[in-house]
């Protein structure tokens, strides 16, 4: 497994965690050998956020002994007191529902508690006039919940919340189709809202854990995807990844098969996550920036094209550890030979010879 350290808590996560929301599967009797396998993998980050109300006694009865070793996303606005998952933002529901999912995890903390599903302002306003973020908060000081976070589609939404709040994790919607406004009515934002949105999450320290990561499965089938093309588990995975603030992507699973699928990211070759095949589909707005897919590879003067990107985006965008990244790279723009290769490669039209000097200029001047 691979990990990827919340700056804002220390905690360290698995980049694959686990998605609830069709979990158990069909095969109830199978469901705490799925959640031990996926333990076993090095699976650490698991989400509750739409999970059926059966869920949480097999969580309980799995992954007690445990316990110490996992973190739990639980949703305070996410309601099980009638046995399947509903919305609320009344406050009596939502401390039935907590005390309920405790009780059933066989645990007596949470260790993000999340302001649930905030698409829009009023929401948030109707949120801390019910007196939920002042609940979320009391537990935080006494100890039952570790650390904060928040569920959202809407970027415009987040921003307004994160100017006035503080937040451990933001747990976002992140795939082809929502990035590239070709996603169904949850595929909130433009492509430089978004992309602005997972900078200033990387900039801030917040951890972002990725929800809708395959379109809940349509971009999976060229007969649902919204580009008529279908793309890998696995393309699905890296591309999420790859976006800044990334800490850990949420795939549903519901059985040993579905596991064995995410996991086998792990191990897959370079060539089975590439995703560069989005760029057949992508909006004009979208061409020429880099998303940092890797597909310039192998750069011959051994320049880590996109990691480079990366660092001057987020420099831009005021995350002064990422202009300490790039000032450590071994390899940085100014060893770039213009010798095209990058240029001739990229499936979005990105001119990296051009962006090489750019990024050389900008550091050289800071």
């Amino acid at each position: 497994m691979e990990y990827r350290v919340n700056r804002k808590t220390g905690d360290r996560i698995s980049v694959i965690g686990f998605g609830t929301s069709s979990f158990p599967g069909e095969n109830k009797t199978e469901a705490a050998d799925v959640l031990c396998a996926a333990y076993e993998n090095g699976i650490n980050y698991y989400d509750l956020a739409s999970a059926s109300g059966e869920s949480f006694p097999i969580f309980g009865k799995a992954l007690s002994e445990v316990r110490k070793n996992v973190f739990y996303q639980i949703h305070f606005g996410a309601d099980y007191t009638n046995g399947s998952y509903g919305w609320t933002i009344d406050l009596d529901t939502i401390k039935r529902s907590v005390e309920y999912q405790l009780k059933a995890l066989n645990t007596d903390y949470i260790d993000y508690g999340f302001i649930h599903c905030i698409d829009e302002e009023k929401d948030f306003i109707s949120y801390q006039n019910n007196g939920i973020s002042r609940y979320i908060q009391a537990l935080k000081e006494e100890g039952t919940v570790r650390h904060i976070g928040l569920s959202s589609h809407t970027p415009s939404t987040v921003n307004k919340i994160l100017d006035h709040i503080d937040i451990d994790m933001l747990m976002f919607s992140i795939n082809p189709a929502y990035d590239y406004e070709k996603g169904d009515e949850l595929g909130i934002g433009s492509n430089s809202e978004r992309e602005t949105l997972y900078r200033r999450c990387e900039a801030e320290g917040i951890g972002i854990s990725v929800m809708k990561v395959f379109c809940g499965g349509q971009l999976l089938d060229e007969r649902t995807s919204p580009f008529g093309k279908s793309l890998t588990e696995l393309q699905c995975i890296q591309y999420a990844l790859d976006k800044p603030g990334v800490l850990t992507v949420l795939p549903g699973v519901s059985n040993k098969n579905d596991l064995e699928k995410v996991l086998s990211y792990l191990d897959a070759r370079a060539e089975d996550k590439d995703y560069s095949v989005i760029s057949e589909f992508t909006p004009k707005s979208a061409i020429g920036k880099c998303v940092y897919c890797n597909h310039c590879q192998p750069c011959p003067g051994g320049l880590d094209i996109a990691l480079i990107n990366k660092y001057y985006d987020l420099t831009r965008a005021g995350d002064a550890m990422a202009a300490q990244h790039y000032m450590n790279l071994e390899l940085k723009a100014d060893d770039c030979v213009s010798c095209g290769h990058c240029n001739s490669r990229c499936p979005f039209q990105v001119d990296q010879m051009a962006r090489m000097w750019e990024i050389k200029t900008f550091f050289g001047n800071n």
